[in-house]
């Protein structure tokens, strides 16, 4: 009987551990499945996820001790005590490490429940082994029971393996579903197919491309920022109609190759390079590794296809001089010759309006979109838009009905006179300048939120700390989250005599809010500078 309780106790504890792994497998999932990215994680997180199961564990070992050697008569049933306890903690360990208000929380995908499935294997294979070595080894030893307690301590360890375990069949079924998606374009021959990339702007260039395609064609923008192969395919799978007569299809990465990769899923004709900056350096390493993976995608073009360049940056011009296929400039500060440029720009609370300069036409356009780089991103799609036999007024009027993409400097309505500007999707170097410049256009008092910036690799501390100089420039207030990632901020703002008193940092986005609307008043302007996910929380 005593044999059956115990092996009942080691696979509720197998079990438990099951639901202790939900928030190991929630930052896994918003870093990529990638196990490296985790393990990055778990280094940085090390106290946080590791001090409750080693304390935990270290009395239980303690304790079973002492019973085995100074109570042996009764070690069975004080194990069986301890046990429970044991198990209860790791579920409350599971319920407290929960992100409570997650700003993205854990999608429970096909993948997902697939990996929660080897998570159990593992759990369930580790509890197997460790009763056996219990129940045949150390029984009626000092060190009885003792094997039980490891468990707790392999919180980290199960989603590592498990994911290890499950990429196999991750991989075949992403392969089946891409032939699938790939089928389902090869059949569309008349299909208009789009690429985008870059470092920043490629979610606001596909919306503000695919509004003004829209008064042409029927274009299929796909949602958010679907710009992986997956995400691409399930476009493409599930959203994809006969109807169709464009897709535009954004294209993210993360490591050199991941752009020619989905070229090959969706064989673009038409390429837009939006930019090229130090985003994701921690795994591009350096910027010209950067600049090639971007060009991917001028190199997976066509003969008779046409590459669109922004000719405001020095290593996009370098890119566009060396391309041999049809190919377009566009501009707003570059004074060279472009083949298209905004001209004229003024920007207020209502947007902006600016001269489009095409060829030998001059259009005034009109948009609710805020900032220059904007203007560039709409003068890059506006240029794509002409090429494909859009008119002049076609143009001008998709360009006024363009709306501003969530979370990219989007003018939030209010009710009480503060003014709110919403840029809390990815900041990036080039971004929180031109938010800066946005906001040194308002009148009032100008208050700034913001986390900083990351994924700069080795320059992430430098970019921020010239973050916080530019700020200086502009802010009244700054409001920073996350003490220790923000005190690069910290310092470039009282390198340039922003005053101490006028710097808050709290540890989190929600108690920065609680605070911040106690003390902002009718004509202030607010600005949420970046978002970092919860992986990054402190």
């Amino acid at each position: 009987m005593t044999t059956y309780i115990l092996i009942a106790v080691y696979a509720l504890c197998a079990a438990a551990m099951v639901f202790g792994s939900a928030r190991l497998v929630h930052m896994l999932q918003l870093e990529g499945y990638k196990n490296k990215n985790l393990v990055h994680w778990l280094g940085e997180n090390m106290p946080m996820v590791f001090k409750v199961p080693s304390v935990v564990s270290f009395c239980g070992f303690v304790l079973m001790l002492i019973v085995n050697t100074v109570f042996p008569l009764v070690s069975f049933y004080v194990f069986i005590i301890l046990a429970v306890v044991y198990i209860l903690l790791i579920l409350i360990y599971a319920k407290k490490s929960r992100v409570e208000n997650a700003k993205k929380p854990l999608v429970y995908t096909s993948r997902v429940k697939r990996l929660f499935v080897f998570i159990s294997i593992f759990y369930l294979f580790s509890g197997t082994i460790l009763c056996l070595v219990d129940l045949l080894v150390l029984s009626g030893t000092a060190l009885s029971h003792m094997p039980f307690f490891p468990l707790f301590l392999m919180v980290g360890i199960g989603v590592f393996c498990a994911n290890i375990f499950a990429k196999p069949i991750e991989k075949a079924v992403q392969h089946w579903y891409m032939n699938d998606a790939k089928n389902k374009l090869n059949e569309r021959s008349d299909l208009i197919r789009i690429g985008i990339t870059g470092s920043y702007g490629k979610t606001s260039c596909k919306f503000i491309l695919g509004t003004i395609l829209s008064e042409k064609f029927n274009v299929l923008v796909p949602p958010s920022s679907f710009n992986t192969p997956m995400g691409l395919t399930r476009v493409i799978r599930e959203q994809m109609k006969p109807s169709h007569e464009v897709f535009i299809a954004e294209m993210g990465a993360r490591n050199m190759g991941d752009i020619k990769e989905l070229c090959d899923l969706v064989h673009p004709k038409f390429g837009l390079l939006t930019s090229v900056g130090p985003q994701h350096l921690e795994t591009f390493g350096s910027i010209e590794n950067i600049a090639k993976t971007k060009y991917e995608l001028a190199e997976s073009l066509p003969p008779d296809g046409c590459a669109f360049f922004p000719g405001d940056s020095d290593v996009c011009r370098k890119l566009y001089d060396q391309t041999t296929i049809e190919k377009k400039l566009f501009s707003v500060d570059y004074t060279g010759e472009s083949d298209i440029r905004a001209e004229n720009i003024k920007s207020g609370s209502y947007g902006s309006r600016f001269e489009l300069v095409l060829g030998g036409e001059r259009i005034i356009c009109e948009t609710k979109l805020l900032g220059k780089h904007n203007i560039l991103n709409i003068v890059g799609c506006a240029s794509v838009a002409h090429r494909l036999g859009l008119s002049a007024a076609q143009i001008r009027l998709g360009i006024r009905k363009i709306q501003p993409v969530e979370h990219r400097l989007q003018m939030l309505p209010t009710s009480n006179g503060i003014t709110v500007i919403d840029d809390a999707f990815n900041a990036n170097p080039s971004g929180v300048r031109a938010a800066m410049e946005v906001l040194s256009r308002f009148e009032g008092r100008k208050v700034v939120v913001t986390p900083g910036m990351v994924e700069l690799g080795d320059q992430e501390d430098t970019e921020n700390r010239a973050f916080g100089r530019v700020m200086a420039e502009v802010a009244d207030t700054v409001l920073l989250i996350g003490p220790k990632h923000t005190r690069p901020i910290y310092e470039g703002l009282i390198e340039c005599g922003f005053k101490k008193e006028n710097i808050q940092v709290y540890r989190s986005l929600d108690e920065a809010a609680k605070v911040l609307w106690t003390q902002v008043a009718p004509g202030d302007v607010v600005i949420f500078e970046n978002d970092l996910p919860d992986n990054y929380n402190e």
